[in-house]
Formats: C-alpha cells, sequence, structure tokens
C-alpha cells in the first residue's frame, strides 16, 4: 500500500508542478497536445517505477503464417474509425492518450470547470456534454462530432459510461450506435485488463497491464459484438 501512495503522490504532483508549463502552453493547440503526451509518459514512467506497473499494447494480427490478412471491408481510406474502449481504470485513458494521433473523448460538462485543466481538456478539442440533465441532446453532439473528425480528430468513447470492476460487463450505451451510424464510421473496438493492476480504489499491483486493439467492427454492429469485442480477453 505504501507503495501505491507514493505513486499518487507522484501522480498528483506531477499535475501541480506541470500547470504553470501547460498554461502558457494554451497559446498552441500544438504545444498543449505535446505538453499532455509528455504528462501522460511520465505517469506511465512513474507507475513502472514506484509500484511496478508497465503496459503493453496488442494491435490486430496482419498476416497468418506469413500470408497477409484480406482487409475485412470496414477500413475507410482516409484511415478513420471511432474508438470505442473498456473502461477500467484512469490508466487506459493515459495510454490512449500518448498512443492514439489528435485524440479526443467526450466527457462530463463539470471536468471543464476544473482550475487550468478545463481550459486545456478545452484546447485538447475535448467534447464535453452535460449529463445533469438527462438523456444528452444526441443531434448536438453528433454535430459538434462531426466537425471535430472532419478536422483530423479520433474520437474515442467508453461505452460502459463509467469504470468497471474486472469481470464486469455492464450494458453498453446506446449512443456510440448512433454516432457510428450517422457518420458512417466503423468501430474500433479496444480491451485492457488495467482495472487488474491500477483499480479505481485500493492497492495497485505491479504487473503488465494489457490494451488490445481488436480488428475493426462496421458501423451498423451491435452492442453485443461491440461489447464481445472489448470483453474478449476476460478482463
Amino acid at each position: 500500500m505504501l507503495r501505491t501512495f507514493i505513486f499518487k503522490l507522484c501522480f498528483y504532483l506531477i499535475f501541480i508542478l506541470w500547470a504553470p508549463i501547460i498554461t502558457l502552453a494554451l497559446i498552441s493547440k500544438k504545444l498543449t497536445r505535446i505538453i499532455a503526451v509528455s504528462m501522460a509518459t511520465q505517469i506511465l514512467f512513474f507507475a513502472r517505477i514506484t509500484v511496478g506497473v508497465n503496459y503493453r499494447v496488442h494491435y490486430p494480427a496482419t498476416e497468418e503464417n506469413g500470408i497477409s490478412i484480406l482487409p475485412n471491408g470496414n477500413i475507410r481510406s482516409d484511415g478513420k474509425s471511432i474508438i470505442a474502449a473498456k473502461h477500467m481504470s484512469v490508466m487506459e485513458v493515459i495510454i490512449l492518450t500518448k498512443i492514439v494521433r489528435n485524440f479526443t473523448f467526450i466527457i462530463k460538462r463539470e471536468l471543464m470547470w476544473i482550475p487550468i485543466y478545463g481550459w486545456v481538456f478545452g484546447r485538447l478539442g475535448l467534447i464535453p456534454v452535460n449529463r445533469s440533465r438527462g438523456k444528452t441532446n444526441m443531434n448536438k453532439l453528433l454535430t459538434v462530432t462531426a466537425k471535430k473528425i472532419m478536422d483530423g480528430y479520433t474520437l474515442i468513447v467508453f461505452p460502459e459510461g463509467t469504470r468497471t470492476k474486472p469481470g464486469s460487463h455492464p450494458v453498453l450505451k446506446r449512443g456510440l450506435l448512433f454516432i457510428a451510424h450517422e457518420l458512417k464510421l466503423p468501430i474500433q473496438p479496444v480491451g485492457t485488463d488495467t482495472g487488474i493492476y491500477w483499480p479505481r480504489r485500493g492497492k495497485m499491483r505491479s504487473g503488465t497491464a494489457n490494451v488490445y486493439f481488436e480488428p475493426l467492427l462496421p458501423s451498423t454492429a451491435t452492442l453485443e459484438e461491440i461489447g464481445e469485442a472489448i470483453n474478449r480477453h476476460g478482463a
């Protein structure tokens, strides 16, 4: 538990110590993103040296027995898709921030009110939604999301809606299907077991957390197909 405390202390100190630097970086979207990725890299570094939590990213096979696997027909010529990721920990958020170019997330509006970092989220192009009024205005969200994608962003969503415990497979939210279908974007499922090593609460465990990029699904995929893909590795 001591190592977990040391890491979490480092975690919060990173946000405090980087605050003046990233505030100055707000003059440039590109610079803000560079600093944000640098912070993500530093957090993962301290997770490794203080608690012994490392990570590995797995991508779909491109060859089988030395023979190239044919595309499944869902790959767009512009390479765009929606990443639908299992959400177990803040760790996969940080990993995706580090490895996905021009990422954007749909986040709670309240996060935009955090001093300094609320401005950072806006500069990074994150998409706030107001959940306090119940049902999200999907048409408005669709319009904003479509513009972000046209501007070169890659949308990352967590269809479970909240962080889940290992072994938990809640019903996925339908908003993902609406966006994918309306924008004709294939869905890139991403599974993970980060919650085993970096849980929402309690002691962290040493080991290698995994992030699994699964083969693309069509924009017409069902919630069951998406759920099966992001839970394929048993976490």
